[in-house]
This record gives structure tokens, C-alpha cells and sequence, in this order.
């Protein structure tokens, strides 16, 4: 096993990725109006466009799958004609990107929501977390249950926003069945509590979200579809009392389908891997395509991982916010570059689009 392995071509769907390091998913606040991807998102990901594959900031399917201020969407033109100036710019630097298509749910504020109303949830069950609202944090809203018949609604929003995706030019989208928003909540029982079809039964909760990738695959092909989850992630106030029955169903499932990837959060999100048991190698095993491993991972961790043939490819979130040529430094062995807190959510160029790449000078 070499450094080098990491850094080597990999087939993924009909693609070819330069490299098997991921840009992992990072919700940076600073759509325009319209909450259209602006300027500054174009560099931003062109500065970023050597990773193997970007995965998008997590992005709406409609105003009511929006959550925090200013993130985008893919529901307008105004925001399919965003969106295409940056997957060009990627291209042109020789570069991959999906974009994450997503639904928070209940983990929403009013003053986000169409009128004013409440956000949507599998059950009327309040989150316990925090939004971003008003250029600060704040309790999410109560949110109300979805009725059956407004289910179909939400299979179709994902559809269309597949289909404005690669309207948009993105090589393929990942549906976000993570951290505690929409579809992770009707998968896991603490927010799940609904008797009809949707809710009880291990494959009642995964019913919503198999039925969504099933539309976006048939969409856009399988091919071109990949689905982030998050197992024992307790993100955003969720939890299930049986993760690995839960997970075992839905990723065997995932693997009839044929899509492209499934994109998996070991552990806490952004928080320790060995939060709660779980059998991540059972996921492994029974997922014939690409497994991109998520949470904690460092170069080492990565090529231990790989070596043993635990994943294919590696997801690396923060460590790319402040170091936009990460997968040249990591090739290197050079030191990282650490993030501001403070210019994490929300603003301008400062803490974005103005992290330098390392020095010729500093390189080994």
C-alpha cells in the first residue's frame, strides 16, 4: 500500500474521478436572492475542483425543505442558471460534482416556511436543535405532521430537483438521507411515530425514502445517484432504537436498486465514531457499488481504510473549508491549514474564498 493508491483514478457510476478523496457536503450560508448560488459559490468550488468528486452544499427542493437563511436552492430557473456557472467552472478546471438535494423537515423556523406556516415532519415531535435564522441561532419551530396525501408531493419535488440538477450540469445529485432532516427523520423511530405506511415497521419508515431514490434514479438514472445516511448520528435531535435492523433493510434495498453510492456517516456527525455500536462492514459488505466512508477521517485513517478494503472512497468536510487545494497537500504530506469559527455560517469572501493554497515555497 502507497500514499499513491489514494490519489488514483476511480470509476464511479459512468464517471471517472481523478482521485478517491470526496468533498464532502458543507452548508456555508451565502446564496443571493432568490437564494441563488452567486459569484463568490462559483470560486469557491473552483478552487476546491481537484477533489475527486464535490459533493454540494446540501440545497432545497422547494421553500419548504429550506431550513436556515441563505442556502440555495433548485426549484427556480434563476437558481438552475446559478448552479450552471459553477458545475462549468468545475468542469473546466477538470473536476466532479453532485449536488445534495435536501429536505430538512421539522428542522425549520416559520419565518423560512411558505406563509409563515409551520414545517413538516413525520410526526408533530419539536426538535431538539437550533437553526440558523436572521444571521443567528435559534430554536426550530414546531413543526406538523404530514398528511398521506401530501406525501407524493415530496416523492415529486425530489424528482424535479433531480431533474434541474443536471439541467444545471451536475454530474449526478446525492439525496440527503442524513443527520436528522426529512428522510432520516421518518427512517428512525424518536421522530417517527406515525401509524399509516410510513411509520411502525423497519421497512414502513424506509418506505418514503426508498420511494424518493427509486424516483430520482428512474429520473436521472442510478448511474447518477448516490444517498448520504447517517446510521447512529444523533444530528439534529434524532434517534432509532434499532439503527443496524434499520440500516441493514434500507441499504440492501438501496443495492437492488443499483445506485451509484451510498455515502455513509460513521458515527456522530462531526463528533466521535464510536458514539453508539453499530456494524458500518455490514453496510460494506451488503452494498455491491461505491461505499464513501464519512466522519473523522484523516489521511492515514483513509489509507489504513482503503488498504483493508473498507470503503472506496473518503469524504473530507471542514479540512477543505480552509485548505481549497486539500487533496494536493495531502498528496504532499503538508500541513493543513485550520478554519475561522466565525466566518463559518453566513457573510462574504472572508472565511470562503480566501484561503490561500499552500506557498510553492512550503511544499516538501
Amino acid at each position: 500500500m502507497t500514499d499513491k493508491t489514494l490519489f488514483e483514478p476511480y470509476e464511479l457510476g459512468n464517471i471517472t474521478l481523478a482521485n478517491r478523496v470526496v468533498m464532502a457536503p458543507l452548508t456555508r450560508n451565502r446564496a443571493g436572492a432568490g437564494f441563488v448560488p452567486g459569484g463568490l459559490a462559483v470560486e469557491y468550488y473552483t478552487q476546491r475542483a481537484s477533489a475527486g468528486l464535490i459533493v454540494s452544499e446540501a440545497t432545497q427542493i422547494s421553500q419548504q425543505g429550506q431550513g436556515y437563511q441563505d442556502t440555495p436552492g433548485i426549484y427556480t430557473q434563476a437558481q438552475i442558471d446559478g448552479w450552471r456557472k459553477v458545475t462549468n467552472a468545475v468542469h473546466a478546471r477538470g473536476g466532479r460534482i453532485f449536488l445534495q438535494l435536501w429536505h430538512v423537515g421539522r428542522v425549520s423556523h416559520i419565518n423560512l416556511q411558505p406563509n409563515g406556516q409551520a414545517p413538516v415532519a413525520p410526526s408533530p415531535i419539536r426538535a431538539l436543535t437550533k437553526t440558523f435564522v436572521n444571521n443567528g441561532f435559534v430554536d426550530v419551530s414546531e413543526p406538523r405532521a404530514l398528511e398521506l396525501d401530501e406525501i407524493p408531493g415530496i416523492i415529486e419535488d425530489f424528482r424535479r430537483a433531480a431533474a434541474n440538477a443536471i439541467a444545471a450540469g451536475f454530474d449526478g445529485v446525492e439525496i440527503h438521507g442524513a443527520n436528522g432532516y426529512l428522510l432520516d427523520q421518518f427512517l428512525k423511530d424518536g421522530a417517527n411515530t406515525r401509524t399509516d405506511a410510513y411509520g411502525g415497521s423497519v421497512e414502513n419508515r424506509a418506505r418514503l425514502t426508498l420511494e424518493v431514490t427509486t424516483a430520482v434514479a428512474k429520473e436521472i438514472g442510478a448511474n447518477r445517484t448516490g444517498i448520504r445516511i447517517s446510521p447512529v448520528s444523533p444530528a439534529n435531535g434524532v434517534f432509532a432504537s434499532d439503527p443496524q435492523a434499520q440500516f441493514d433493510y434500507i441499504v440492501e434495498k438501496l443495492d437492488e436498486l443499483g445506485i451509484a453510492y451510498i455515502h455513509v456517516v460513521e458515527g456522530a456527525t462531526g463528533g466521535p465514531r464510536d458514539v453508539s455500536p453499530f456494524d458500518f462492514e455490514a453496510l460494506r459488505r451488503k452494498f455491491r457499488n461505491t461505499y464513501v466512508a464519512n466522519n473523522g477521517y484523516d489521511l492515514e485513517l483513509a489509507k489504513s481504510r482503503l488498504a483493508e478494503g473498507k470503503a472506496d472512497l473518503f469524504a473530507f468536510g471542514r479540512p477543505f473549508i480552509a485548505n481549497p487545494d486539500l487533496v494536493e497537500r495531502l498528496t504532499a504530506g503538508a500541513p493543513l491549514a485550520n478554519f475561522e469559527q466565525a466566518t463559518l455560517y453566513g457573510g462574504g469572501a472572508a472565511g470562503y474564498t480566501d484561503y490561500p493554497a499552500i506557498a510553492a515555497s512550503s511544499r516538501p
